[in-house]
């Protein structure tokens, strides 16, 4: 979740930045703003305040509504859940709300329904220390077992939480019931997989920066304590979480040469990749590791998969809907705009010909999927892991009273084909898990299950 709420206001920022160029012409600054109270009209952005008014709370989830239901790409999941119905059922709970805190966690609940990683509702930066606030340590779900992933707080290490503990409840909460209560939902998530990795690790344990958790934890020995686990604003967490480089290279035994793609936010990952292809392309088998990447811009997986590649190859085909008011008032079917993307060029200065794994995980999501995707159709090696996180698509981003913003998905992706794998994940072609036993005796199940597969 966290790469998601950067990477909305990342693009923000950009768009502020294209208007500022803009602005330079003085007829297009008119135009543009003309334009923008059509559907961006600042009356409808408010600025924080505690308690936003009872109408600008009305006017939120109104807009919320209504560019969902002209906007989002799975209508079907709106018809099944009478989207309209689910409008008036919440309006009288966003007028209920005595805080604007509150009225976002009642709009993240309606966005919830929809069920898709891509569609979410953001509160400002002043409601964060108030819904988003977290300790200094992260979390996963391992064989049922929700464990400490990393610590960045000395303190709490030196109570014993440290990576392998077992958080067994909260606040004197069992912690599958806590998660069942307190996040699930509020969380907007493709697959079982995905909520999994929302619910136990993005934002296990987030809340109001007012309130310290106290959390039961058991470590591999089995012996249980306590320790109050003080949050921090989200900025601080953000500042002080040790945040994986997007490009990682180590050679392993047999001389295959293991690369990890941690994201594909910007072009690092894939200029750090070719940078090192020499190093690379002598080596005997080559194992790409993707399963901590939430995504970015597809473009930059492609130019990495370019190098495998001895053709042109698929990426995806997409469609979106298309609106006709003539042809409602006609009761004449509006079928979806189709588009199949352009195969994707290879790299006529680099070519690794030798056999490739890649891993995946429910983490795995967004662009990092389009690049399992296109991987899977080239043929070109294996999948080795777990379903990937099932979600992808072009958000629209829209302006809320009290400065918050919701993304709505706009695009439906599907293999070239056409099969559909939003909603179910890209499936490996080696089914493997981290156990706990592995992962408490550092060893990587899915790595070693793909070096098996590779004679490695």
């Amino acid at each position: 979740m966290a790469r998601r709420i950067i990477l909305a206001a990342a693009l923000a920022a950009l768009s502020t930045a294209a208007f500022a160029q803009e602005a330079v012409d003085p007829a297009a600054e008119r135009r543009r703003a003309f334009d923008a109270k059509l559907f961006d009209s600042p009356a409808l952005a408010t600025p924080y305040r505690d308690n936003l008014s009872e109408d600008e709370k009305v006017a939120g989830l109104s807009k919320f509504w209504s560019e969902v239901k002209y906007n989002f790409v799975y209508v079907d999941k709106l018809k099944e859940l009478d989207w309209d119905r689910l409008y008036l059922e919440y309006l009288p709970k966003v007028r209920a709300t005595a805080s604007t805190a509150e009225y976002y966690r009642v709009l993240a609940e309606l966005c919830a329904k929809l069920q898709d990683g891509h569609t979410n509702v953001y509160p400002g930066a002043e409601v964060r220390d108030l819904l988003m606030a977290r300790p200094l340590f992260t979390t996963h779900l391992v064989e049922g077992k929700v464990l400490v992933r990393e610590v960045f707080d000395a303190a709490l290490r030196a109570r014993g939480v440290a990576p392998g503990v077992e958080v067994v409840a909260v606040d004197g909460e069992p912690v599958q019931a806590y998660a069942n209560r307190e996040l699930l939902p509020y969380l907007s998530a493709s697959t079982p997989q995905d909520m999994e990795r929302r619910a136990y690790g993005y934002s296990f344990l987030t809340g109001a920066l007012t309130h310290t958790p106290r959390v039961s934890f058991r470590s591999a020995a089995g012996k249980a304590f306590e320790a109050d686990t003080p949050r921090v604003s989200w900025d601080a967490f953000v500042k002080a979480a040790i945040m994986k480089e997007p490009f990682e290279l180590r050679m392993l035994p047999g001389n295959v040469a293991y690369v990890a793609l941690n994201s594909f936010g910007d072009d690092r990952s894939a200029d750090a990749f070719l940078a090192a292809f020499d190093r690379i392309a002598r080596a005997s088998a080559l194992v790409i590791d993707v399963r901590n990447n939430g995504g970015g811009n597809s473009s930059v997986g492609y130019r990495v998969l370019a190098t495998l590649a001895d053709k042109p190859f698929d990426t995806s085909k997409w469609a979106t809907r298309q609106y006709l008011p003539a042809y409602r008032a006609w009761q004449r079917p509006m079928p979806d705009l189709e588009k199949k993307m352009d195969a994707w060029p290879v790299d006529d200065k680099r070519h690794f010909s030798g056999p490739v794994a890649v891993l995946t995980s429910g983490a795995t999501y967004s662009a990092a999927e389009d690049f399992a995707v296109a991987f899977d159709t080239m043929k070109r090696g294996i999948l080795v892991g777990e379903a990937t996180g099932g979600s992808t698509g072009q958000p629209l981003l829209v302006q809320l009273p009290g400065g918050g913003r919701a993304r709505i998905c706009t695009k439906a992706d599907t293999y070239a084909d056409g099969t559909v794998w939003v909603g179910k994940g890209i499936q490996p072609t080696v089914r493997s898990a981290q156990t706990l036993a592995d992962l408490r005796r550092g060893r990587d199940t899915v790595l070693e299950a793909a070096l098996a597969r590779l004679g490695r």
